[in-house]
């Protein structure tokens, strides 16, 4: 690799200093080798991994030397709590700190999906219904809520306000979209009679006087690698909560496909096209739920002839009910009929999806969902891998700064670099480094990993007798204040049943019987709760102080050996000659066990045990890169030994 003259630290330094002083704060040596080595990066055009432990600062550590860039820098979160945070707190307080330093460019804005924004012309004109008719409020409770979200919109327009979702009223997903479009259904600045006052336009208008535009991994996604253009111009980007990005762009990339759907974008076409367009089109819905009715579920490495032939079916009625439409009059003045460019979106979307699936790319992995008594099966399609596109779309033009509080997996960051284009090693065509900053906690007194050992593996029938009984002596010897990461919503509520019989005098808590911020708000109230929960307990929740001093992890979350795009990219490793299980089972475990264990340890003061109930993490030969992800915590296989830390920690006396 090319050796390359050091950037000056200076002013990177000095300006940090000026912030967390201005802030209140603390100079943290891990934020100031975080801020240099982000300033280096973009000096030198280098690529850069950042793993920052919770309490390090990240957030300051990438904002100082990306508001000192010569250039417009991007910052993508995956989500949007902390996207959030960064533009009510983070920013205002950054710039109030710093903003008056000769020749800082302390410009800032957000920047999301159009779908976020209210739309105020299907505000003020009224949405299609199903027979394309507009109509302006629905019936019901639902009306009144629209109304309402009606009225916060108009009063943004007014007022300079950002129309964005985050701000409105609280709603359900199915008012906000009475009250806004997707880019598909978007009518265009150009076109659109309300296009001054539009909230997405206005939001686009200001990224582009901005030096620092904040968006989300998505966003990025279509921008970067699908090459529709969403954000000007920008020269670097910061990709906080790095892990994620991987799985977001994958999402991104995913489309899912159903009859009904089909049908839908029928109905709303028939009054805007002449001939039988739309017919065929409904009829190529119907052919296409029989298919689907009649293949198997899961991933098809060749597709069943009669799906193959309902799949092109629909393409194909797709194509001529698109090219029925009638042709926009640019020279006429008229504002495009919102119906039938809605009408038109829903067509299109149907095609590109049908000829994408149709074609079975051995680059795409298609598979058919299960389906439940709420939703029929479907299909879904998503890319065999990204790492070919963020490499080629995304690392080729722009320099990058990836940062978590968990990037390093066994010991170093070949794992993560391999799923984001990085290669395994640094070399010339795409260079880079990547540093651990360490983190403010001293977890090898703070916290204790509890492997028990001498349970049974865990079996395909979920928590046995032994398991249950474990998990109901560690809770009962921390008195409650146990945060449970279950595998499945079956495993957790099994748990909750248990512990509730046995520690009566306990409140236990489990996923799904309130909203989250609900059942967070109980359980940092009283600290003899027991919250049990699934994924998104796993990853979105911050706990601090006595709440939480026992993590339970009942299994190594592999993913499920019928989970299609696993299960597909595991064997495309291992037929090119890498180790599919290590590259992608063992990956994706080592990120979840380590978010996981991170919900103990959030501030200084904060003790407790991470116990994992699975036996493999001591046992197995993966065991050692799988403990290798996870905080340096004390460890030990002896649930004595636990069970009187833990009475020490729940006792008042301690």
């Amino acid at each position: 690799m090319t050796t390359r003259a050091a950037a000056d630290p200076t002013p990177v330094r000095d300006l940090l200093a000026t912030a967390v002083a201005a802030l209140g704060g603390q100079e943290r040596a891990g934020q100031v080798t975080m801020a240099e080595a982000v300033g280096q990066a973009f000096a030198d055009r280098e690529h850069l991994l950042v793993q920052a432990g919770t309490g390090t600062g990240k957030s300051l550590g990438y904002l100082v030397p990306a508001l000192l860039h010569d250039k417009r820098v991007v910052v993508a979160t995956a989500t949007l709590a902390l996207q959030h945070q960064l533009v009510e707190r983070d920013l205002p307080r950054l710039v109030k700190a710093v903003g008056t330093t000769p020749g800082l460019d302390a410009s800032y804005a957000v920047l999301k999906g159009r779908s976020n924004y209210a739309c105020l012309h299907r505000i003020r004109e009224g949405a299609p219904d199903e027979q394309g008719e507009l109509i302006q409020v629905p019936e019901g409770s639902m009306g009144a809520k629209v109304i309402e979200l009606r009225k916060w919109a108009e009063a943004a327009a007014e007022n300079g306000g950002s129309g964005e979702r985050d701000d409105a009223p609280r709603h359900t997903e199915k008012e906000w979209r009475q009250v806004s479009v997707s880019a598909r259904e978007c009518l265009g600045a150009s076109k659109c009679r309300f296009g001054q006052e539009c909230f997405a336009e206005r939001a686009k208008e200001k990224a582009h006087k901005s030096h620092l535009i904040v968006t989300n991994h998505s966003l990025l996604a279509i921008d970067a690698i699908e090459g529709i253009p969403m954000i000007p111009e920008y020269d670097a980007v910061v990709i906080d909560e790095a892990h994620e990005l991987a799985a977001r762009v994958t999402q991104a990339a995913t489309d899912e496909l159903w009859a009904a759907e089909v049908e839908r974008a029928a109905r709303r076409s028939v009054r805007h096209v002449e001939g039988n367009e739309a017919d065929d089109l409904a009829d190529a819905g119907d052919a296409l739920r029989a298919a689907v009715a009649d293949a198997p579920a899961g991933r098809f490495e060749r597709l069943p002839e009669d799906l193959a032939d309902a799949l092109a079916l629909v393409r194909d009625a797709a194509r001529a009910c698109i090219s029925a439409f009638p042709k926009a009059d640019a020279k006429s003045g008229q504002e495009p009929d919102p119906a039938m460019t809605q009408a038109k979106g829903m067509v299109q979307e149907v095609f590109a999806t049908a000829e994408r699936m149709a074609a079975s790319s051995e680059h795409d992995v298609l598979w058919r969902t299960e389906g439940s008594d709420r939703m029929p099966p479907t299909l879904a399609i998503a890319p065999l891998q990204v790492w070919g596109q963020v490499r080629d779309k995304l690392l080729a033009d722009n320099t990058v700064v990836m940062t978590s509080a968990t990037l390093m997996l066994g010991g170093d960051f070949n794992a993560v670099a391999r799923t984001v284009g990085l290669k395994p090693m640094p070399d010339e065509e795409q260079p880079w480094r990547g540093i651990d900053v360490g983190s403010p906690f001293d977890y090898g007194k703070q916290g204790i990993l509890y492997v028990a050992r001498h349970l049974p593996p865990p079996g395909r029938d979920g928590l046995g007798p032994a398991q249950l009984d474990e998990i109901t002596e560690l809770v009962d010897a921390a008195d409650g204040r146990t945060l449970g990461l279950f595998s499945s919503r079956r495993a957790a509520e099994a748990a909750a049943e248990h512990v509730r019989k046995a520690l009566p005098h306990l409140t236990t808590l489990a996923q799904g019987e309130a909203q989250l911020p609900e059942l967070a708000r109980q359980f940092v109230e009283d600290p003899h709760t027991c919250l049990f929960g699934t994924l998104g307990l796993w990853q979105g929740l911050d706990v601090p102080g006595d709440t939480c001093q026992l993590v339970i992890i009942d299994r190594i979350p592999f993913p499920r050996p019928d989970d299609p795009l696993m299960s597909a990219r595991q064997k495309a490793a291992d037929q090119a000659g890498g180790n599919g299980f290590m590259q992608v089972a063992a990956t994706h475990s080592a990120l979840l066990l380590a978010q996981g264990a991170g919900r103990l340890i959030r501030t200084t003061s904060d003790r407790g045990v991470v116990a994992v109930l699975d036996p493999r993490l001591a046992t197995a030969r993966y065991g050692s890169f799988l403990k290798a992800s996870l905080p340096p915590m004390w460890t030990t296989t002896d649930p004595q030994v636990v069970r009187q830390a833990l009475s020490r920690l729940s006792s008042p006396s301690r």
